[in-house]
C-alpha cells in the first residue's frame, strides 16, 4: 500500500540501480584499454505500479541485468574473414623469402650463370680449343650447379620451417580448443539468460575464437549459455559445448577405398615423398602381378585429388600396371607397388576392380580425429585449376603454411627439378654421341636401374630417364690406342639384327647385345645396377657414335652431366678428372675422330635458343628454351607473391571495417561513459534526498501524535 514507507522503498530501489549503474560504468572506465572487452550496461526497468486513489503509484526502479554491448552477426562475418587475412598472410611473408631468393638468383644466379654455361660451349667451338678453355667450362658449370643447389637447398628449408610453424600452430589449436570447452563448462554454470549473464567469460570466449579463426577457418553455432559449438568450414566438429576433438600432424601414409564388388586383399605400398597427394584409381580389372605375366590391373594417378590426371607429353592419359614390390612403378617423385596388406613385400591377392581408390599422402599432412581410432584428412588441398578443396582447411595462418609449404614451394621445387633434368638430358644427349681427346678403356654408366631385367622404357626399369628412350640403334668403335687404326665398328644386335626397342629391351638386353656385337673385342657387364663397358685390349680404346635410341644418354655413358634433379645434378665424374672427356667433337661416317671440327660443342651451344621438351608430374609437359623455362619459374613465383599480398591486403581491409563496426558497438567510449558517470551520480544523490525527506516526512507524522 503506498505511504511514506514505499516512498523509501523507492529511494532504496534508486539507491541500488543507481550504484549498480555507477558500477558498471566504472568496470567500463577501467576497461577501455582491454582487449576484447565489450561494454556493458544495466538494464533498469520500472517496478510494478498498484492501482490506488488518485490512481496507479509506481513503486520505483529494478536493475534487472547487466548485458554487454555485441553484434554477433558481424562477428561471424569478422571471423570469417580474418581467416581468409591470416591465410595470405602467411602465404605472403614467406613467398616474399622465395621472390628474394629467385631474384637474386635471376641476376647473379641460376639465370646468368647459364647464359655464361652457353657462352663457354661457344668458346669451345672455335679451332684449336685449349685446355683453358675445358677448365673454363667446368669451373663456370660447377657455379651453375652450385646456384642450382642452392636454391633447390634453400626451398627446402623453407618447408622444414613450414613443418615447425605448423607443428606448433596446431598445439596451440588444441589447446585453444580445450580452452573454449572449459569456458563452455563455465558459463553452463553461471549464466542464466536475462538474470546473470556471464558477460566476462563471453568475451573471454570471443577472444578465443577469433584466436583460433587466425589459425583456420571455422563456423561457430551458440544455442545460449555453454551449449556453444565450433566446426571446421568443412564440417568436422571441433568444439561441442564441453567436448572437445583434436587435429594432429602427423607423418606419410595411405588409405584405401575399394568399390562394393572388390575382393582385393592388399594395399599399396610407396617410396619417396612428395609434397602433393596421390590418388591411385584402378582403371581395368586386373591382379598385381609381375613385369613378365599378363593381366595386371591399370590404374591411374591423380595428384589433386582426382581432378585432373597424370598425362604422357602429347597430353594422353597415362596408365601404369599393378606391380609387386620387386618391380616398383616409378611415378613422379614416389615408386609405388602392391603387396598384402600386413607386409610391403608379401604377395596382395584378389583382384582389383575398376573404380578401387587409393590415396597416399608422402607428406606430413593435418588430420582430424572423431575417435582415437578414426580420422579425417584435412590437410589444404589446391586443385590444378587453383581452386581450393573445401573438404578441407580453406583459412587461416595453417592453410597458408601449408599451401606455402605444398602449393607453392612444391611447384617450383617442380619446375626446378625439371629444368634440371631436362638441362642434363639435353646437354647429355648430345655430349654421349661425340667424342673429347680422349677415349676410353674403362666405362661406367651414372644412371641405374632397379631391376636389369625390366624393359628399359618401362616404369618399373628403375631408370631416371626411361620415358626418352627410343626405338632405335647406337653405334661403338673401338681404335688401336697407338695408332689410331679402327678395330671394329658397328651397332648393336638385340637378334636377328633388330634395333633396340624400349619396351622390349633390358639393360641385361644391352649387355648381351654389346658382348654379342664385340666379342672379343669389348666386355660389357652390370656393376650396381649401371652398364659397364671395357676394352679386352689394353692396346685398345673406344668411342661412341651417332645413337637413335638415346641409350648412351639414358644409361650416362659418355655424359657431360650425371644426376636428375636439382639436389642430384653434377658434372660426370669422368670429365672432371679429365676434361680431354670433354665431347667437343664428333666420330664421322668413316670412323674418323674428327677433334678439329667441334660439332658436338656446336650442337650444344645451339641448344641455347632450342626449345626442348620440360615437364613436371602435376603440370605435364611444355615446349620452352631452357633459360625460357627457368625465366617463367622466376616469374611465377613473382606473381604468387604479388597475388598474395593483394589478397592479404583486400581481406585485412574488411576484416579492419567488420572489426570496427564491432568496436562501434561495443567499444568503451570514455567521453560517453563519463557523461553516463555524471549522469548516475545526480541519480544517486537525488535517490538520497528521496530518502532523507521520506524520514522527515515520516517525522513530521511521527511528531502528530504530540
Amino acid at each position: 500500500m503506498p505511504g511514506v514507507n514505499s516512498i523509501l522503498d523507492i529511494g532504496k530501489l534508486a539507491l541500488f540501480a543507481s550504484q549498480s549503474a555507477i558500477e558498471v560504468t566504472g568496470n567500463n572506465i577501467s576497461n577501455v584499454n582491454t582487449p576484447g572487452y565489450s561494454r556493458q550496461r544495466v538494464n533498469l526497468e520500472e517496478s510494478i505500479s498498484i492501482d490506488y486513489a488518485p490512481g496507479q503509484l509506481g513503486t520505483g526502479v529494478k536493475a534487472t541485468e547487466v548485458f554487454r554491448y555485441f553484434d554477433e552477426f558481424v562477428e561471424e562475418q569478422f571471423t570469417v574473414k580474418v581467416a581468409d587475412r591470416n591465410r595470405w598472410d602467411a602465404l605472403w611473408q614467406n613467398l616474399r623469402s622465395v621472390d628474394g631468393l629467385f631474384n637474386e638468383s635471376s641476376s647473379r644466379g641460376i639465370s646468368s650463370a647459364m647464359d655464361q654455361f652457353w657462352n663457354d660451349w661457344q668458346d669451345l667451338t672455335s679451332p684449336g680449343v685449349s685446355t683453358a678453355k675445358r677448365e673454363a667450362l667446368l669451373g663456370n658449370t660447377r657455379t651453375l650447379l652450385n646456384a642450382i643447389h642452392s636454391t633447390q637447398a634453400d626451398m627446402a628449408r623453407m618447408q622444414s620451417q613450414m613443418n615447425g610453424f605448423i607443428e606448433q600452430e596446431v598445439e596451440e589449436v588444441n589447446g585453444l580448443l580445450h580452452d573454449i570447452a572449459e569456458i563452455n563448462r563455465q558459463i553452463n554454470s553461471h549464466d542464466i539468460p536475462g538474470q546473470n549473464n556471464a558477460n566476462a567469460l563471453l568475451d573471454r570466449r570471443t577472444v578465443l575464437v577469433r584466436e583460433l579463426a587466425q589459425r583456420m577457418d571455422i563456423d561457430t553455432i551458440d544455442n545460449g549459455s555453454g551449449n556453444f559449438t565450433v566446426l571446421t568450414k568443412a564440417g568436422q566438429t571441433l568444439v561441442d559445448g564441453q567436448e572437445t576433438f583434436e587435429i594432429k600432424f602427423e607423418g606419410p601414409s595411405s588409405t584405401k577405398d575399394l568399390t562394393a564388388g572388390s575382393n582385393f586383399a592388399g594395399d599399396v605400398y610407396f617410396d619417396g615423398s612428395d609434397d602433393f597427394e596421390y590418388t591411385v584409381e584402378v582403371v581395368q580389372d586386373g591382379s598385381v602381378t609381375s613385369n613378365a605375366g599378363g593381366g595386371a590391373a591399370l590404374f591411374r594417378v591423380s595428384l589433386d585429388g582426382g581432378r585432373t590426371w597424370m598425362t604422357d607429353e602429347d597430353g594422353n592419359e597415362k596408365h601404369f600396371s599393378a606391380r609387386p614390390e620387386g618391380e616398383k612403378v616409378s611415378i613422379g617423385d614416389l615408386k609405388i607397388w602392391f603387396g598384402s596388406e600386413t607386409d610391403s613385400g608379401g604377395v596382395a591377392t584378389g583382384t582389383l576392380r575398376q573404380g578401387d581408390t587409393f590415396t597416399i599422402v608422402p607428406k606430413e599432412g593435418l588430420y582430424w580425429y572423431e575417435t582415437t581410432s578414426s580420422r579425417v584428412n584435412i590437410t589444404p588441398q589446391i586443385y590444378s585449376n587453383g581452386a581450393d578443396d573445401t573438404r578441407r582447411l580453406t583459412g587461416g595462418s595453417l592453410t597458408g603454411y601449408f599451401h606455402f609449404r605444398d602449393y607453392n614451394v612444391g611447384r617450383y621445387q617442380d619446375r626446378l627439378d625439371a629444368f634440371a633434368k631436362s638441362l642434363a638430358w639435353e646437354v647429355n644427349r648430345l655430349h654421349s654421341q661425340g667424342t673429347g681427346e680422349q677415349k676410353y678403356s674403362d666405362l661406367t654408366g651414372t644412371y641405374a636401374v632397379d631391376s636389369t631385367s625390366a624393359p628399359l622404357g618401362s616404369n618399373s626399369s628403375g631408370l631416371a630417364f626411361a620415358d626418352k628412350l627410343q626405338a632405335g640403334n647406337l653405334q661403338i668403335y673401338v681404335y688401336d690406342a697407338a695408332s689410331g687404326q679402327m678395330v671394329s665398328n658397328g651397332s648393336l644386335d638385340f637378334g636377328g639384327g633388330a634395333n633396340f626397342d624400349p619396351e622390349v629391351h633390358s639393360l641385361d638386353d644391352v649387355v648381351n647385345a654389346i658382348n654379342t656385337k664385340f666379342a672379343g673385342t669389348l666386355t660389357a657387364e652390370v656393376a650396381s645396377g649401371r652398364l659397364r663397358i671395357k676394352s679386352n685390349d689394353p692396346n685398345n680404346e673406344f668411342a661412341f657414335g651417332t645413337d637413335t635410341s638415346g641409350l648412351l644418354a639414358g644409361l650416362g655413358v659418355n655424359t657431360f652431366f650425371q644426376g636428375s634433379d636439382a639436389s642430384s645434378l653434377e658434372l660426370n665424374a669422368n670429365v672432371v678428372q679429365d676434361p680431354d672427356f670433354i665431347a667437343t667433337s664428333h666420330v664421322n661416317g668413316a670412323g674418323e675422330t674428327n677433334h678439329g671440327d667441334n660439332t658436338t660443342a656446336k650442337a650444344i651451344a645451339e641448344l641455347k635458343d632450342r626449345k626442348v621438351t620440360l615437364s613436371t608430374a602435376r603440370e605435364g609437359a611444355t615446349s620452352q628454351t631452357l633459360s625460357g623455362y627457368f625465366n617463367n619459374i622466376v616469374g611465377t613465383v613473382g606473381a604468387d607473391t604479388a597475388a598474395a599480398e593483394y589478397n592479404y591486403k583486400f581481406h585485412n581491409t574488411l576484416a579492419q571495417n567488420l572489426e570496427d563496426r564491432q568496436e562501434e558497438v561495443s567499444g568503451v567510449n570514455l567521453d560517453e561513459e563519463m557523461g553516463n558517470l555524471i549522469k548516475f551520480q545526480h541519480s544517486y544523490t537525488a535517490a538520497a534526498k528521496l530518502i532523507s525527506t521520506a524520514d522527515k516526512m515520516l517525522q513530521t507524522v511521527m511528531s502528530l501524535k504530540n
